[in-house]
């Protein structure tokens, strides 16, 4: 290993990148706590929020259900839920232009909504979204042709930076890129692992042994963060959604003209989608 590849990977995996993560986790979005609505109405940035919002609903499901089971109904369900506020406008024509790396996209290219996801693999809140809310959009809206998602990097540590950049690699060949249907996946296993990889000690080891899973082998690892061209990239990405669409929290989503900030479920943005279908 060369001496610069040995500098970038200690900036990838440095005790100054540890510390940094631990306040990543802990503010990823919670600047927005303060403008938090109810929890059964949309999900918010805050860590409160996007953690509470299930229980609370479940219990109330719950509640309802022995009280009155046949009481409400689908378009009632339907209407108790309220569609997300826009914090901005944002140049939709401008936010759909690829930036720096070939974009991650899903989805028909006409299709009537577009999604664009910021997001940092060591935010909880973008875990929650993946985790509980991607998946039924997906079935529901991108693979019927109503949504494109677009997923764009939006690192806050340099942790997050090297996951990106592993899931941007191939892993039998790390100087080629992957496509979507490769992307996707890596970005899938990293968020349902996130608190085995994000907070361990030893940064290295843990994305390492996470990455064996999708194929690479230790030495297509080292080759792909030793890329400082996709290092730059991937900051480039990011640089560009801060400065050209205002986005400061992750999970922030561009959807249509607006922008949004804030881990939902799948029923305020199924609610979002539908008022704009």
């Amino acid at each position: 290993m060369s001496l610069s590849e040995m500098s970038l990977m200690k900036r990838l995996f440095s005790g100054v990148a540890v510390a940094a993560l631990a306040v990543t986790l802990a503010a990823c979005s919670d600047e927005k706590q303060e403008t938090a609505k109810a929890p059964e109405t949309t999900q918010t940035a805050s860590g409160e929020a996007a953690g509470t919002t299930p229980a609370t609903s479940g219990a109330a499901a719950e509640t309802s259900t022995t009280t009155a089971e046949t009481a409400e109904t689908p378009a009632a369900e339907a209407r108790s839920v309220e569609v997300p506020s826009a914090e901005g406008d944002v140049d939709m024509a401008e936010a759909v232009k690829p930036g720096a790396l070939p974009e991650m996209a899903l989805g028909e290219a006409n299709a009537p909504v577009t999604i664009i996801e910021y997001m940092s693999t060591t935010c909880p809140h973008c875990a929650a979204f993946h985790n509980n809310t991607f998946d039924a959009i997906k079935a529901k809206y991108v693979d019927s042709g109503k949504v494109r998602f677009i997923l764009r990097e939006f690192p806050f540590d340099p942790r997050a930076a090297a996951a990106f950049m592993l899931a941007r690699c191939k892993p039998q060949n790390p100087a080629e890129l992957t496509d979507a249907a490769q992307y996707f996946p890596m970005i899938s296993m990293l968020m349902k692992q996130q608190e085995t990889w994000a907070g361990a000690q030893d940064g290295r080891e843990a994305l390492l042994q996470m990455s064996k899973l999708a194929g690479f082998t230790q030495e297509s690892f080292q080759a792909c963060l030793t890329n400082q061209k996709l290092l730059d990239d991937v900051n480039a990405v990011r640089e560009r959604g801060a400065k050209e669409f205002g986005v400061a929290a992750t999970p922030t989503f561009l959807i249509n003209g607006k922008r949004y900030s804030g881990d939902m479920s799948v029923d305020s943005m199924s609610a979002l989608i539908d008022s704009m279908l």
